[in-house]
């Protein structure tokens, strides 16, 4: 293939395949029922986002969403914030995920470091749920309560979250590989009543355990009245370690309970995901059973076109949203494969191991992985087999056109490439794909049925092929219906309403080319945004900052379209102190131990001043922009800062990178 270009046409969808998409389903199930004809899919785009109601209530027809309540509306107050979805209506998300259950095919297909491949059956993990249920019901959890996962990707995760659901209880997340002081950042301010938590992991050969970090998120939750051990690194770890309130696994399997669904309001909590801004704690994002419920049906079903019979794989943490993005692809009814360890192993080939062995017939990861399999050599087409592979999905970060070309190369030439950009904010994609359009290099394909993407210039105007902010200027039901601890409101309306009142503005640069495809070129603030998981710049800074040896700190991550994240440290040092190998080892050793890995900087600068403005806020956006490429007379005004002079070394430096 000769060096494509950005807009090149990689993959066109066969006839077969749009006449025999969900999509062609959805579209002629329209005409017949709503008298609506759309014969191309930017017409049928229009429409959706257009009409908010009308959209999702002709999803739940479509789909047959399974109420115990009518609704009196589709849609109330459609304002943002404050639109209202399917009032009245009684449902359940678990409910859903076994309306496709069959004897034909697993649920889980598993594999990991630490266990072999193997699989769970629908009944298996049916019965599972009910047993664990039962159990979180005999210790006092009741519907809104909060059950929490520090766990990984394995199947046990997805047990303890469709338990919890299944209840009414609310579900919460995070990786053991994160360091306690950034869970409890996380799980104190939603005050938990259960714990799952594993006794510990293995990682690229290496076991971590994690028992002790167990014990200090015990004694860091004092609404924790449970703590279930799951033995994941050494099948004989004790509870007793624990203290009196754990429990074994094991004892949570015992009871012979039938399935039972509490019915709950189409906006009750399902889960709690965290998305970091730059200021303060995590941000604990509240979504609803029925807005997630229609939304992931939406994207798995209408978008990438997934089918009981596929095996559906996405690379992820539980701590990412695309672990609840994967495990959507149960309510669609298809077997969901889970992996967890290092994709580094065997030269990067780890997962297309996992793949070829699993079956995957759709395979997800991350732009950066995708970057990584470039640098790596990995040669997938040639080392495994892949037939089975028909979809690929890429996000978390902009995939340029090189990594589109090297998958059309390397893993699958007739490959529909799915690149997609969203958040946890929603959990889904604002933009994606669609099996009635064309797969061009750097491009996603289209804006997705039922959000209303725009790009805005600075005076809130929209502009076509040119970048602007992303906005969202009609809501959707997978938006937050709250934020926890935010009574008022006052936070969520500063994360997403403050630039554009009344229109979501997401932090993204984005373009939509005139075929309406998107180019996604990365993070318009100063979020940082590392292999699609969203962490606040405050996080790092209470670490940095609290080695006696630094005053002062500022990161940036210079991701943009094209190149790898690159998250450059700079910190201010106690007088007489210089940065010598032992102090930036000692800086990065502790975000690891106290945050996570992927929150260690790839260098370390030592500068004289941190950048503020008059009223001491750091400079985060502008020395961002600064250091790529932007001229620094344009996007720092000297009169409004407290050190002026400390712009000069940010503009030279931005020369080296």
């Amino acid at each position: 293939m000769s060096t494509a270009a950005e807009g090149t046409v990689l993959w066109q969808p066969s006839e077969a395949l749009q006449q025999g998409s969900v999509m062609r389903d959805f579209m002629r199930w329209l005409a017949e029922h709503k008298g609506l004809r759309f014969e191309e899919y930017p017409a049928l785009w229009e429409w959706s986002a257009a009409n908010p109601g009308p959209f999702w209530e002709a999803l739940w027809r479509f789909w047959d969403v399974k109420s115990s309540a009518p609704y009196t509306a589709p849609l109330e107050h459609p304002q943002m914030p404050g639109a209202r979805w399917f009032s009245g209506a009684r449902l359940n998300y678990a409910e859903h995920v076994f309306r496709n259950a069959s004897a034909d095919r697993p649920a889980l297909i598993y594999e990991s470091e630490l266990r072999p491949l193997g699989e769970v059956s629908w009944a298996e993990l049916e019965r599972q749920v009910a047993s664990i249920a039962a159990s979180l019901r005999a210790m006092g959890v009741q519907p809104g309560d909060r059950v929490v996962g520090y766990i990984p990707n394995i199947p046990e995760a997805v047990a303890a979250f469709l338990a919890a659901a299944s209840l009414g209880a609310i579900w919460s997340s995070c990786s053991p590989d994160m360091g306690s002081a950034s869970v409890v950042d996380r799980f104190k301010q939603i005050e938990p009543k259960v714990l799952f938590a594993v006794d510990g992991y293995r990682y690229n050969g290496k076991d971590f355990d994690r028992r002790e970090t167990v014990r200090e998120l015990q004694a860091a939750l004092p609404t924790l009245e449970h703590t279930v051990l799951v033995p994941y690194l050494n099948p004989d770890a004790q509870v007793s370690e624990l203290g009196p309130s754990a429990l074994p696994w094991s004892d949570l399997l015992t009871n012979e309970a039938p399935p039972s669904f509490e019915q709950v309001a189409f906006e009750h909590p399902l889960w709690v995901l965290y998305s970091s801004g730059t200021t303060g704690l995590p941000k604990p994002i509240v979504q609803g059973h029925g807005g997630i419920l229609l939304e992931h049906f939406k994207h798995l079903a209408l978008h990438i076109d997934l089918r009981p019979e596929d095996h559906f794989f996405w690379f992820t943490t539980t701590g990412w949203m695309m672990w609840n993005l994967l495990i959507g692809g149960l309510l669609v009814g298809s077997t969901v494969l889970l992996y967890d360890g290092s994709p580094a192993r065997e030269n990067m080939g780890a997962l297309w191991s996992f793949a070829e062995r699993a079956g995957t017939t759709y395979f997800g990861a991350s732009a950066a992985y995708i970057a990584s399999c470039m640098k790596s050599g990995v040669e997938p087409a040639t080392q495994y087999d892949l037939s089975r592979i028909r979809g690929m999905g890429s996000t978390g970060s902009p995939l340029s056109v090189e990594g589109f070309q090297w998958v059309y190369e390397q893993v699958k030439p007739d490959v529909w490439l799915a690149s997609m950009s969203g958040g946890t904010d929603v959990c889904t994609a604002f933009v994606g794909a669609s099996p009635l359009l064309p797969v061009r290099a750097g491009e996603i394909q289209c804006r997705c049925l039922g959000t209303a993407v725009a790009a805005f210039d600075e005076e809130g105007q929209p502009v076509m092929n040119e970048v602007g902010e992303l906005v969202i200027t009609q809501p959707m039901p997978s938006m937050p219906l709250y934020f926890w601890n935010d009574p008022d409101g006052t936070r969520y309306r500063e994360s997403y309403f403050e630039m554009f009142p009344g229109v979501w503005r997401h932090g993204d640069w984005v373009r939509i080319t005139p075929n309406g495809g998107v180019v996604i070129y990365g993070r318009s603030d100063a979020t940082i945004n590392r292999q699609g998981i969203r962490m606040g710049t405050s996080e790092i800074y209470r670490v940095v900052e609290d080695i006696p040896e630094v005053l002062d700190s500022l990161v940036v991550d210079l991701e943009y379209l094209g190149r790898l994240s690159f998250m450059p440290l700079f910190v201010v040092l106690q007088p007489g102190l210089t940065l010598d190998e032992a102090l930036t080892v000692k800086i990065k050793d502790r975000i690891r131990a106290v945050l996570s890995a992927r929150y260690v900087p790839n260098a370390i600068y030592q500068i004289d001043e941190v950048p503020r403005t008059l009223s001491g806020k750091k400079l985060e956006l502008p020395i961002k922009k600064i250091l790529l490429g932007q001229p620094a007379t344009k996007v720092a005004n000297p009169d409004a800062m407290a050190n002026p002079q400390t712009i000069a070394y940010f503009a030279a430096l931005a020369q080296t990178l």
